[in-house]
């Protein structure tokens, strides 16, 4: 199927526009990569080289390979010129509807009409992309995970008129890039990565602001005692704390009281422009290197709120038939290296525990964000517990 994609069109040269482009590159597609800019397409350029020399040096290629994916990669400033007789274009321009509307009734005024045309969007709307376009069928979701480069995840969303086959053909592509693709079947907001870490970070930020733990306390419990490779404060700084507050908003407007955010925690740091890593402070201070989580704060927190309200996030997936439970699984490990996908998890440590777990906070605090997927009731109702009577999820 893929032998069909020979010739691509990267929009935007940023962080993941140029990543995305040189993974094109590297796997054989000849890639043309458009910026407002020629002084943007350079830097862009400079970028890949630097990043292909360290893929030499590591021996993950070679030099002759290298200078090929180079060779393979051509930048233009014209979306005419770039798009003309490609197979497929994708889109990295910053978040923002309007602008990648405009991009995508561009993309499909240029590309031939065999194109498809996907969007590396980590949380907005598909269909009303694709309805900017004369080819809402060819038009789907490539969510790559940051840097592309390195990432082993693909999320790969289907709009409302995405036909089967435009799905099919990018996760054919995703898997010839060397990536895990996973499916979104339904266009919703935050896709399978973002909405279940969405859940998470929202649980951390209200019990952190109803003074229950400290931001301190509640990491070390999560990487300590659950685990995971970061706490939910160290990797909001990470991700950008300007980029959790949209995808906060977006999630909130999408799915209500579920996803109310706690805006007293995370609004005032964006508001000083301390939006974490990539400005030196955020949740905490960057400035001497990544912030050291003091272990012996562990019990501030019970890491199973974090995991209640992820399996709760994933129930509702599947119960609007957006996302497999394998799906989800894999999505979570290879998008934010959890040590175990929700759904797995659910099933070790029984569906009745989390359910109880749900019902219990659920009771005390009175909010959404707690109150179980009927999925969950419906399981438990039916015997379906997990590992210990044979059925879960799985």
């Amino acid at each position: 199927m893929t032998e069909k994609l020979k010739k691509a069109a990267v929009i935007g040269s940023g962080v993941m526009g140029h990543g995305i482009t040189q993974l094109l590159a590297t796997s054989g597609l000849e890639v043309a990569m458009v910026d407002i800019s020629d002084e943007l397409l350079q830097k862009a350029m400079e970028k890949i080289k630097w990043s292909l020399g360290k893929f030499v040096e590591k021996r993950r290629i070679r030099q002759e390979d290298a200078e090929a994916a180079l060779a393979r990669i051509k930048t233009t400033t014209s979306y005419e010129e770039a798009a003309k007789d490609v197979d497929i274009a994708i889109e990295a321009v910053p978040e923002n509807l309007e602008l990648k509307k405009k991009v995508f009734a561009k993309l499909d005024s240029a590309a031939p009409p065999h194109a498809i045309l996907a969007s590396n969007t980590s949380t907005l709307s598909i269909s009303e992309m694709g309805n900017a376009t004369n080819r809402p069928d060819k038009v789907a979701g490539m969510h790559f995970f940051n840097p592309p480069q390195l990432m082993a995840l693909v999320e790969v969303i289907k709009g409302e008129k995405t036909s089967q086959e435009t799905i099919n053909m990018l996760v054919e592509l995703a898997k010839k890039l060397g990536k895990t693709p996973v499916v979104v079947k339904k266009d919703v907001r935050g896709f399978i990565v973002n909405r279940v870490l969405g859940a998470v970070f929202n649980e951390a930020f209200w019990a952190f602001h109803r003074g229950e733990a400290t931001k301190e306390g509640i990491d070390a419990s999560v990487k300590y005692g659950g685990g995971f490779p970061m706490g939910w404060f160290e990797l909001a700084d990470f991700v950008g704390l300007d980029i959790a507050y949209e995808v906060g908003k977006i999630l909130y407007e999408a799915y209500g009281e579920r996803f109310k955010p706690c805006a007293e925690v995370i609004e005032p740091l964006v508001k000083a422009g301390k939006l974490g890593q990539k400005t030196g402070v955020g949740f905490y201070d960057w400035t001497k290197g990544r912030p050291r989580i003091p272990f012996n704060l562990m019990e501030e927190y019970d890491v199973e709120r974090s995991w209640a309200v992820a399996i709760n996030e994933a129930a509702w997936l599947i119960h609007e038939d957006a996302a497999t439970p394998v799906d989800i699984d894999t999505g979570m490990k290879l998008g934010t290296y959890w040590p175990s996908g929700p759904c797995e998890y659910a099933d070790r440590a029984g569906i009745d525990a989390v359910l109880n777990k749900l019902k219990e906070l659920y009771a005390k605090y009175n909010m959404e964000l707690y109150k179980p997927c009927p999925l969950l009731e419906d399981y438990v109702g039916k015997g379906r517990l997990g590992k210990k009577t044979g059925r879960g999820f799985y």
